[in-house]
């Protein structure tokens, strides 16, 4: 490809872009994914940045210049009893000097004749030493060293003089204030106080849209949504006066399918079977033409696809959820199975119990079961818990079906077999029940290839 200088412009505006979504995608898996974390983290997130601004702003101004202005009262006291000892050496000036400056400045100073310093000094650890050393170092000008670990809330200073060393015991309050630490707590407290009122109030406001979430998930399954009620924000009560129309709306329009489909029912199987007793009675009277056969054997059909058709657009929509022992289900499923013929080996854990609409879920099973006795000899059912679903696992050693059209079988009325025998084609609904069943209770069901050389069928019920 050949890159032109017009095309480069747009080459690395691409990148741009590139290189801001990634660097989006990987900031977001960083970020809360729930809208309680999130709204909690838009409350806190200023909340840290003001308080970091203020410690900034309170330990750079207040901190910095509190702590000078003590040092350098502290630095000025001990240079004014220095230069009294230097300029009356006696020792009634001296002493004299020692007890006033004890009485007036809050220091307890003494005089260690003939002492000396070490020649190498203890390094300044912490910023009240180093400000502290800075003040004496241009108050003094001579040798000193700084112990803080004399004595409880005490600090020493020693400085070198001539004749001597000079000990200078300062109380930690003329070096230190504790409006630091009444900061600090004030603003941790403050923090503490306004975290606990975010989170309740969050809480408050994330209930409502937590009991419409459940809500839609239990319709979605088709269990009945019972005792709701809008509440919270103007924005939820508005997304939860839309569901409950949805819901209406939903439940207006399966009431109307059920009464259409009892009358499709009651009208269809009349003349069906005003037709059955025609040609039965034609075929007393005549015999048994081919003729007459293929008509029965039409009438059959048009009977068995319609009662199909009705199955499926029923959907068993009238059966209540109610909780349902799934292991006992699949023992009595497969029991029936055996009896038409199928042989089925069945694994299931005991008491898996969810609610189900009982009817619905063995019908979908039988069919299952009911398509592995018609193509393969043998069925092998499974059933397990697997984290927060329970998954049944039916295989069969048939035919199987090629992975291309495992989608399309699950199409109303869709056959593998193009012929018209319902003996070994169906009426191609069997798996479309079995999904829309599957389905409705919150579910999937998909195919596979299975060890045993023929089909697996995977169903995933949510617990």
């Amino acid at each position: 490809m050949t890159v032109t200088p017009e095309s480069r412009p747009a080459a690395r505006a691409d990148t741009t872009r590139r290189d801001r979504r990634s660097r989006g995608l990987w900031l977001k898996r960083f970020l809360p994914r729930t809208l309680f974390g999130r709204s909690l983290l838009i409350i806190v997130t200023p909340v840290i940045l003001a308080q970091g601004v203020a410690t900034w702003i309170f330990y750079d101004r207040h901190w910095d210049t509190v702590t000078n202005r003590l040092a350098f009262a502290v630095a000025g006291d001990i240079a004014t009893v220095i230069a009294q000892l230097e300029h009356d050496p006696s020792e009634e000036g001296r002493n004299w000097i020692l007890a006033t400056a004890a009485r007036t400045t809050d220091l307890i100073v003494s005089l260690e004749p003939n002492q000396r310093l070490p020649e190498q000094g203890q390094p300044l650890r912490g910023l009240l030493e180093r400000t502290l050393g800075k003040a004496l170092d241009e108050r003094i000008a001579r040798p000193f060293s700084i112990n803080t670990r004399v004595a409880h809330e005490w600090y020493e200073i020693r400085v070198e003089m001539p004749n001597g060393v000079l000990s200078v015991m300062s109380p930690e309050r003329r070096l230190f204030t504790p409006t630091s630490y009444i900061f600090i707590l004030w603003m941790i407290g403050s923090a503490i106080v306004l975290f606990a009122v975010a989170i309740l109030f969050m809480r408050n406001q994330i209930r409502p849209i937590k009991r419409l979430a459940a809500a839609a998930d239990s319709l979605g399954k088709g269990r009945d949504v019972l005792n709701f009620k809008m509440e919270g924000a103007t924005e939820v009560r508005q997304a939860a006066s839309a569901f409950l129309l949805m819901r209406e709306r939903i439940q207006r329009q399966i009431t109307q399918r059920t009464e259409m489909l009892a009358g499709v029912s009651h009208d269809l199987r009349t003349p069906l079977t005003r037709m059955k007793l025609a040609l039965d009675m034609v075929a007393e009277m005549s015999g048994c033409d081919p003729e007459i056969e293929e008509l029965m054997a039409d009438v059959a059909e048009m009977e068995a696809m319609i009662e199909g058709y009705l199955a499926f657009a029923r959907g068993e929509g009238a059966e209540l959820v109610q909780p349902t022992d799934l292991s006992r289900l699949l023992n009595e499923t497969a029991a029936s199975a055996r009896r038409e013929g199928t042989e089925v080996t069945l694994s299931v854990e005991p008491l898996m119990t969810l609610p189900l609409r009982p009817n619905a879920m063995r019908r979908c099973v039988a069919n299952l079961l009911s398509n592995a006795g018609r193509h393969a000899g043998t069925a092998w059912v499974r059933a397990e818990r697997r984290g927060g679903s329970i998954e049944i696992v039916i295989d069969d050693d048939g035919p199987g079906i090629p992975a291309a059209a495992r989608e399309d079988v699950f199409k109303p009325f869709f056959r593998m077999d193009r012929s018209r025998n319902i003996a070994t084609g169906g009426s191609g609904l069997g798996l479309t029940i079995a999904r829309d069943v599957v389905r409705s209770h919150g579910g999937d069901i998909t195919l596979d290839d299975s060890p045993y050389g023929g089909l697996r069928a995977i169903i995933r019920l949510p617990l």
